[in-house]
């Protein structure tokens, strides 16, 4: 297999973990015969640095001829100093995903047996927490217009607007995922109030008789944000606007224990990006003290999603997991005996090796 990569580090600690899942994708190529290329692109500040965009025209144009995207982080406190500035470093993310038409995230979210410990819920209600949020990634109220301030500065306004093809496309990707998973969508809205959570009521409960097999239950957001929290375990694919959807996964990133282990998708109809959620933590960059596995796992995901090797992906995730039991894990996990960044990165790429010298072809992966 060949494959051409778009590989936007970004600002921050983005340039440190997407080194070592390029480290971990390296090893997966060599072991399994794959080609991967890649193409660096500038994204966020750093392209501002060197082009005055956060989202040049030469970035967006190496995305589209590339098979898949892998993403950093985007941010830098030299340009948030300014509060009046037009352009900003987190422009290019909502710009990539505009030109790009990145219309769905997926956002995974799973807790860890051997580190249960680290989320702030208590172990019984982090047991085997297994779900994915399905947000809309390019409309509603963060795209929505008119939108603007009264002259006088004493009003502001935003505009929510969602059509049916919107609501639509995205809400068939969370069906399909719903049907390899537990059969079961939860949608998360507002239609005792808003008039766009009413027509995503429609559209789903058309969409669901062409998926009979999916059970789906209907959650007001406010009640959501508390089950997330009081019984985690009940979900297995979310699906919501995208409002709604970026503070709720959010608030579900806190149940692993890190930001630094959870990955994202996101998809559009010819372009798929995969990022890790946490953002780009200056303060920490350069410093090795990073954790890579949130970057590594979206590896993962570009190897199953855009590249058709899921093998491969679920033996990334199954060395991920052994570095857990293993205590490989950097200081966010282990304030008091951790690992840096590259090493944790080495783990997992010599527990590949290992892995293949045993088994080749597993059939089964732990």
């Amino acid at each position: 297999m060949k494959k051409k990569i778009a590989v936007l580090p970004g600002d921050g600690v983005g340039k440190e973990v997407i080194a070592e899942a390029i480290k971990v994708l390296n090893t997966i190529a060599s072991l399994y015969d794959h080609s991967f290329v890649y193409d660096y692109g500038l994204i966020g500040a750093a392209a501002m640095d060197e082009t005055g965009d956060p989202f040049p025209k030469e970035t967006e144009n190496l995305c589209r001829k590339s098979h898949a995207v892998l993403f950093g982080a985007i941010g830098d406190p030299k340009y948030d100093r300014d509060l009046s500035a037009k352009v900003r470093p987190e422009q290019g993310l909502l710009r990539m995903r505009a030109s790009l038409g990145l219309y769905a995230n997926m956002r995974p979210i799973k807790s860890y047996e051997p580190i249960y410990d680290n989320s702030p819920l208590k172990n019984d209600r982090v047991k085997g927490v297994d779900f994915v949020v399905f947000r809309e990634l390019t409309s509603g109220i963060y795209f929505g217009k008119p939108r603007g301030r009264a002259e006088d500065g004493s009003e502001a306004y935003d505009t929510c607007i969602y059509t049916r093809e919107e609501i639509l496309r995205v809400s068939e990707m969370a069906f399909q995922a719903a049907q390899k998973r537990k059969g079961k969508i939860t949608v998360v809205d507002k239609a005792n109030i808003m008039a766009t959570s009413r027509l995503w009521r429609e559209v789903v409960k058309e969409l669901n008789k062409e998926y009979a097999d999916v059970k789906v239950e209907f959650m007001f957001v406010d009640n959501a944000a508390m089950n997330i929290i009081t019984n985690p375990s009940q979900f297995d694919v979310i699906l919501t606007e995208n409002l709604f959807g970026d503070i709720l996964t959010d608030e579900a990133s806190v149940i692993a224990g890190s930001l630094g282990l959870l990955p994202s998708a996101s998809f559009g109809e010819e372009s798929k990006l995969f990022e890790p959620i946490h953002g780009a933590y200056p303060q920490m960059a350069g410093k090795n003290r990073a954790n890579p596995i949130a970057a590594i796992l979206s590896a993962a995901l570009m190897l199953e999603h855009a590249l058709n090797a899921p093998m491969e992906a679920d033996l990334i995730r199954e060395a991920v997991l052994a570095s857990m039991e293993k205590g490989i894990v950097t200081e966010d996990i282990n304030p008091k005996k951790n690992s840096s960044t590259r090493e944790v990165g080495d783990f997992v790429s010599e527990y590949l090796t290992s892995r293949y010298i045993d088994d080749p072809n597993p059939m089964t992966i732990i």
